[in-house]
């Protein structure tokens, strides 16, 4: 059974929204160079992580689940964010920014994607387990390799640092 996470409502949904306005308001004012244009064409992505595999075991750890959604430009460039519980059971956030490289290897299916951003959950006695951790908060970096099995559906497999390894799945909605 699949137990879900008691959400501090009110101080994880106020910092989650803090965090994402800030590294919005920041790319956000950058988008002359069409680099970060919000506004740029493009489409939605819905994403579910059902599994993940941690490289070395630990009674610590717990079931890790996430659910995100980002907005992709034509470019490839993209934001977002995404809700998830960390290896040891905490509700926790991450606001990013990356960009997605379609056709890896002449293969059309292929795709490569990174990106950066701000985590935010590792707190208490698991607070060491991320680097730069302040308060909850810590930098992110995501990098993934994947296959679309179609314009709308694809799978990949994110890198967790030298954690471990997420299965995640997507739907674009163009």
């Amino acid at each position: 059974m699949i137990r879900l996470p008691k959400i501090p409502c009110s101080k994880l949904v106020a910092n989650f929204v803090i965090a994402a306005g800030a590294l919005i308001a920041h790319f956000g004012a950058h988008a002359d160079d069409g680099m970060y244009d919000l506004a740029a064409p493009g489409h939605w992505r819905l994403a579910v992580s059902p599994y993940s595999y941690h490289f070395h075991y630990s009674e610590e750890h717990r079931y890790v689940w996430a659910i995100g959604a980002e907005r992709q430009a034509d470019s490839g460039w993209l934001w977002g964010g995404s809700y998830f519980s960390n290896s040891f059971g905490q509700p926790s956030g991450y606001v990013y920014i990356g960009k997605r490289y379609p056709g890896l290897f002449n293969t059309p299916q292929l795709f490569a994607q990174w990106s950066a951003g701000l985590l935010y959950g590792y707190k208490g006695q698991f607070q060491h387990k991320v680097p730069l951790n302040y308060r909850g908060y810590s930098p992110g970096a995501l990098f993934s390799l994947g296959w679309a099995f179609n314009k709308e559906t694809a799978a990949q497999v994110n890198l967790l640092g030298n954690s471990g390894l997420m299965l995640q799945f997507s739907y674009d909605f163009h």
